[in-house]
């Protein structure tokens, strides 16, 4: 085996489909060097190079080549990469589960598995939803790894067991040329819930923006949606509703049995998995545990454990509700991020690289 420094400033990480810097934002946390950030989305520029102080480079994964990622870590001794690839094709909310591989991002890890055998780094990490696992993609992914002379390990995690205050199940790959990698233990016995994380925001009412925080921001509510929450108990469902209220889906026998929505949230649990659409009160429990309305961009940033100073857009933009609220929901957790950041140092350090 080469012989590594283990000093951390020789460590260089590159961020593959980086968005708004979730995982860029954990890791640096970690103190993990990263140095640089790809993604499609330009949107996720502004907010990816303010928070991180990391640059964005805007670019399809399709079009990204190796040697160029290669010349970015050409200085440092330990080589990362690092990545999420979009999970719409495997999450549960997929719509189509019978022909997941026809949907367009579906072949987009086939372009990380490409990258890695160009780039030949020394560690390897990815995130993504547990059910990625069931498709031939991943399975191809791992053999590619593991034919390449990795050791690799991968897991499905709890995220509250590490702090992240949401019911959040996530897949965690680790894999390192040298030796055996694996997720630090649970940092959390008890979990962190809603009232730790949202309690102490103004109070706003739907549709409201606070004057002290922009991003502080709910949807309207209709009269109709707005009658449904007031009638809505937390950790409750809409058979708590007077009938009159009750959607006509839902008085149907295929309706039913679909509760987990127009649901509030309770202080004193983990959210649910905060979604591109958690500001919607109707797709979830993402009504506020008290107030009358849905989560705001802010609460659902924190929910994703995002620092309160984290900014999405410009100050002097119009906070677009359905851009940030994807932006937010698309993330990796920063904590999961720092999760495997000091997973990444605790391996070198006992490497003795």
């Amino acid at each position: 085996m080469k012989k590594i420094n283990s000093k951390l400033n020789e460590v260089g990480v590159i961020d593959l489909f980086c968005g708004v810097g979730g995982l860029t934002c954990g890791l640096k946390k970690a103190k993990l060097n990263v140095l640089a950030g790809y993604d499609f989305d330009l949107t996720c520029k502004f907010p990816y190079e303010y928070n991180n102080n990391t640059k964005f480079i805007h670019k399809d994964i399709n079009n990204v080549k190796g040697k160029e990622i290669k010349d970015i870590l050409k200085d440092y001794t330990i080589k990362v990469l690092v990545g999420c690839a979009p999970c719409q094709p495997f999450s549960n909310h997929q719509k189509d589960k019978a022909n997941r591989s026809k949907h367009k991002e579906w072949g987009l890890l086939y372009q990380y598995e490409r990258l890695i055998n160009e780039v030949k780094p020394d560690i390897v990490s990815m995130e993504n939803v547990p059910e990625i696992t069931k498709e031939k993609v991943f399975e191809d992914f791992v053999n590619n790894l593991k034919e390449k002379k990795y050791y690799v390990n991968y897991y499905v995690v709890d995220a509250a067991r590490y702090g992240v205050p949401q019911r959040r199940k996530r897949l965690i790959l680790l894999a390192s040329k040298y030796a055996n990698i694996e997720i630090i233990k649970p940092t959390h016995d008890k979990p962190v819930v809603v009232r730790d994380v949202i309690k102490g925001l103004p109070p706003i009412k739907a549709g409201e923006q606070s004057k002290k925080d922009f991003l502080h921001k709910s949807n309207k509510l209709s009269e109709l949606n707005l009658e449904r929450i007031k009638n809505s108990k937390p950790g409750g469902t809409w058979r708590d509703w007077p009938k009159d209220l009750v959607l006509k889906c839902h008085k149907k026998k295929t309706g039913k049995t679909y509760s987990a929505v127009y649901g509030r949230m309770e202080w004193d649990k983990v959210s649910p998995t905060i979604t591109t659409e958690f500001t919607c009160y109707g797709t979830g429990r993402f009504g506020h545990p008290t107030q009358n309305r849905a989560l705001s961009l802010r609460e659902g940033a924190l929910l994703q454990t995002f620092p309160k100073e984290y900014e999405f857009v410009r100050e002097k933009e119009n906070v677009k509700m359905g851009d940030t609220a994807r932006q937010i929901g698309n993330a990796v957790p920063p904590r999961l991020g720092e999760v495997i950041g000091e997973s990444i140092i605790r391996h070198i350090k006992l490497m003795k690289f």
